[in-house]
């Protein structure tokens, strides 16, 4: 459980998720992060329950526009959705590239999260289908993979440059789709 937000609250936040980026989820312990943070490891224990409940409020954003997303996806079809999916996917990876590069990283973790977010189920799968313009034909949900795919791995990889990578994700996605960039 865990208690609400505060000045301390936020930065044992923040501090967690520099960390679990830099080493790992699983490299990380509480003891790290309320060092980190200048405080005692019962005042973050009074604040989360433990390191699954920090990992869990780090990801609740981002599996809320997610959601958001899906249901935006879900009224479009053809090219309006593959090109939606694609523009929105890419600005929601960039807005939380630290967030996605800890999901990356941490997948095995992460996987626990969705529980919280019935919502989220199929998730992946919609995002396939509306990036793939609804098309079951193969060829079409491949390349929906590789769209998805790319815009995960390469926002995770936090050596890029930001000032150009979300047009570049956009452009190389909808090429990917058979979609003229515009």
């Amino acid at each position: 459980m865990t208690r609400p937000s505060s000045g301390l609250h936020d930065r044992i936040l923040g501090a967690a998720l520099h960390l679990f980026v830099d080493h790992g989820y699983r490299g990380t312990s509480l003891q790290d992060i309320a060092t980190d943070v200048g405080c005692s490891k019962a005042s973050l224990l009074y604040h989360f329950s433990n390191k699954e409940a920090i990992l869990t409020e780090l990801m609740v954003p981002v599996l809320r526009e997610a959601v958001e997303l899906d249901a935006r996806l879900e009224k479009l079809d053809g090219a309006d959705a593959a090109i939606t999916a694609v523009t929105e996917f890419a600005t929601l990876a960039m807005r939380f590239r630290r967030e996605v590069k800890l999901l990356f990283d941490n997948l095995a973790e992460a996987t626990t999260l969705d529980a919280g977010f019935p919502e989220l189920d199929g998730f992946g799968e919609g995002l396939v289908d509306a990036l793939a313009g609804r098309s079951s034909a193969p060829a079409d949900q491949v390349a929906a993979r590789m769209a998805l795919g790319g815009i995960f791995l390469t926002a995770a990889d936090l050596s890029l440059d930001d000032s150009m990578l979300r047009e570049a994700l956009v452009t190389t996605a909808l090429r990917t789709l058979g979609h003229t960039p515009g």
